[in-house]
């Protein structure tokens, strides 16, 4: 069993997703982008104060324990200025950000990696961590539903991270990171019968080789860390893997409570069919939080609401702050 720190607290700051709404109600430990944007000092509310809502996700982590704090970033999103542009408005210091995880080799995940490296190490005067793995590095594409396959943006090699202020650690293993406040996981044991990936999503390992199906995308991770008193909190970005898959990994890598998920669940297109499946195998794990982002799709989100409620369901969207 993998051991964290349990965290007094954690501050999740939505730096890029595919949403943005300020007018839902929210619960008492979310604050709105609204009042996020003027706490930065925004004088007004307006275009160019308010964030971009992009396709992509990126969050910022600043965690605390027994008085001491780290701050990690996990993924992206999918280019900079939407990156640089949304942590400005919204007051987010990545001056002392110590590390970077990547969860897959999406651009939409790590496409803006090298401004936002840029700004974070101020232009390569010092050194941040990136976490990634080999397998990000296959060159993918998708067919559309008109039978054309198109190509995805490569995402930027090891070589360029470092170039960019980048240690890079390039390994398939999973770790704990940051005096044990996060762990990235290993490769994700696919044991579910119905989670079966993407159907249009292809890959090549150059220009010049055939696109081949790569429904599983096996390079994807999640990031867990331990909240004091309440459980495991799991960021699963895109959830490629299947998200009971990756709370079974969990529950065998850890003896500590599943408090809840965060991420993209991606039950959308051809996967809305296991939406009713993902819900009825959610029900076993009795999460006290689920916060549907970037892939999960309305379809999903409305499900998730009128199965467990809108005091288990908090949808993210862009420019949040969540507080646990």
């Amino acid at each position: 069993m993998t051991d964290l720190r349990p965290l007094d607290q954690l501050i999740v700051d939505v730096i890029a997703d595919n949403a943005t709404d300020s007018y839902s109600s929210k619960p008492a430990n979310v604050s709105p982008e609204f009042n996020n944007v003027i706490s930065a000092g925004a004088a007004e509310i307006s275009g160019t104060t308010l964030c971009c809502a992009q396709l992509g996700f990126s969050v910022m982590l600043t965690a605390t324990s027994e008085g001491k704090r780290h701050k990690l970033i996990f993924d992206v999103g999918p280019e900079g200025y939407i990156f640089l542009r949304n942590a400005k408005n919204l007051g987010v210091d990545l001056s002392d950000v110590e590390e970077i995880g990547i969860s897959h080799g999406h651009w939409d995940h790590m496409g803006a990696l090298l401004p936002a490296l840029d700004e974070i190490t101020n232009n390569a005067s010092r050194r941040v961590k990136v976490h990634v793995n080999p397998d990000m590095y296959l060159i993918r594409g998708a067919r559309l539903s008109t039978g054309k396959v198109v190509p995805f943006e490569l995402v930027p090699s090891v070589a360029e991270l470092t170039a960019h202020g980048a240690d890079v650690v390039n390994e398939l293993t999973a770790r704990t990171v940051l005096d044990d406040y996060f762990f990235i996981s290993g490769e994700i044991p696919r044991v579910t019968s119905f989670e079966k990936g993407r159907t249009d999503h292809l890959g090549r390992k150059s220009k010049d080789d055939e696109w081949t199906p790569d429904p599983l995308l096996m390079d994807e991770r999640y990031l867990a860390v331990n909240l004091k008193d309440k459980g495991l909190l799991l960021f699963s970005s895109c959830s490629h893997a299947g998200i009971i898959n990756v709370l079974e990994a969990a529950k065998k890598t850890f003896d500590v409570p599943i408090y809840g998920i965060f991420g993209g669940l991606h039950l959308v297109g051809t996967l809305e069919k296991i939406i009713p499946e993902t819900i009825e195998n959610l029900k076993r794990f009795n999460l006290k939080q689920i916060i549907p982002a970037h892939c999960t799709g309305f379809r999903a989100q409305y499900a998730l609401l009128h199965e467990f409620g809108e005091e288990i369901v908090v949808p993210s969207v862009v420019g949040s702050r969540f507080t646990f």
